[in-house]
């Protein structure tokens, strides 16, 4: 390196991270782009540039195609390596888990799935999502930075522990991450050293979707974004304020599933009547149809192909879907009453719903809400596919995010 290029690096030196964040979220595709969002010289900037890219974090086009009738020298292009390391994502679910490898930009580099009865005891399932894991790093070759984990439970911050898995047999209080972590060192998955074990994280899985939709899909650009979803069982609620995923004091915040939307509904396992948990998820779905809804396992893939195939030629199918809309539309009223968001973003049923009938969801949350009569709350489809692996990845990114030279030191 230079003495010139060392100077002006290192005057830019903290601004490393915000770059790679930026990138990596495609809000800087140019240099020119990277050096108005940091507030730095294009000697600087340039200077950072290349650092991520010696770091093989990044890629710097230097000869970008001119596009016709464009006049001047075109900024250099700035991407994320495709051939750069990976992270890898966990999920489990109530019938089984889905791991990948995942690299900067949101980008699946691999992914498999397992179907596995998922036991009380969360070491056997972790146990085979990491061993799947370390097997696509074996057949990739991919240098590894960490491991994110996503979970159908509350997780307790900083323990890391799953306070209320209620769709799985876990224990409440299962120190989830701690398995998790002991199951990539047993597993031989390490971190940037090549010595050291991956370090593991664990969130809540929907908690992770509106991290991921909010920096790479629906959400993005988004300031005060609303995550509602179903899983296989259940639904969930994240919020992201001011551009940073809002957990509360201890991770437990927006348990929206146990809004009431039915005084009269169906007992829930809070204790409650009438859930949204209970009352929009894919078993209402498919019992409000009149369909043998089956082994719990496959529930979500049962009630999305019932409302895929049969929505427009059958009248129960229609009717059901209607009335979990109607009742999705005043939860989200309530919810938009109270934080005032600028977008809502949906997943799992919910996203299939607004994509049969998004007038009728509008109109339910314009006529509940204060604030919906002037215009409304935009509405979105998540736009991701495996926003809760994309989200768990980006646990693990997040180091390298603060730090890119942890890479460089490992």
């Amino acid at each position: 390196m230079t003495p010139t290029r060392t100077t002006k690096l290192e005057r830019g030196r903290g601004a490393l991270g915000p770059a790679l964040e930026l990138v990596h979220t495609g809000r800087a595709p140019t240099r020119a782009v990277l050096t108005a969002e940091l507030g730095v010289t294009r000697a600087t900037a340039g200077a950072v540039a290349a650092e991520l890219e010696a770091l093989g974090l990044i890629t710097v086009d230097s000869r970008p195609a001119v596009a016709a009738g464009s006049q001047g020298r075109p900024s250099h292009r700035l991407s994320v390596d495709p051939e750069g390391p990976v992270v890898l994502a966990a999920q489990v679910h109530a019938d089984g888990f889905r791991a990948a490898l995942v690299g900067l930009g949101g980008r699946i580099v691999a992914t498999v799935p397992g179907a596995v009865t998922v036991e009380a005891d969360p070491a056997q399932v972790l146990t085979e999502v990491v061993g799947a894991g370390a097997g696509l790093l074996r057949e990739t070759g991919r240098r590894c930075l960490g491991a994110g984990l996503a979970v159908p439970s509350a997780v307790a911050e900083p323990e890391g522990t799953a306070l209320n898995p209620l769709h799985l047999a876990w224990p409440p209080g299962a120190p989830v991450r701690e398995i998790f972590t002991r199951c990539l060192a047993e597993a031989g998955v390490t971190g940037p050293s090549g010595d050291a074990p991956a370090t593991g994280f664990a969130a809540n899985d929907v908690n992770l979707v509106a991290l991921a939709e909010h920096r790479h899909g629906a959400g993005r650009g988004a300031r005060d974004l609303l995550c509602v979803a179903t899983g296989h069982r259940g639904v969930g609620g994240a919020l992201v304020l001011d551009g940073r995923l809002h957990t509360g004091s201890s991770g437990l915040a927006l348990e929206v599933g146990h809004l009431t939307v039915d005084p009269d509904g169906r007992s829930c396992h809070c204790g409650g009547r009438g859930c949204l948990d209970v009352e929009t998820d894919p078993l209402a779905f498919l019992e409000a149809a009149g369909r043998e809804p089956g082994p719990e396992t496959g529930l979500l893939k049962r009630a999305l192909e019932l409302l895929r195939t049969e929505y427009a030629t059958d009248p129960a199918v229609r009717d059901a879907a209607h009335l979990l809309i109607d009742r999705l539309g005043l939860g989200l009223a309530g919810l938009v009453n109270i934080l005032d968001p600028d977008r809502i973003i949906l997943g799992g049923l919910h996203r299939a719903l607004l994509e049969a009938d998004a007038e009728r969801l509008q109109n339910v949350i314009a006529e509940r809400s204060l604030w919906g009569r002037d215009g409304g709350v935009p509405v979105l489809a998540c736009a991701l596919d495996y926003s809760g692996l994309v989200g768990a990845a980006e646990l693990a990114w997040q180091p390298v995010l603060d730090d890119p030279m942890t890479v460089a030191r490992g």
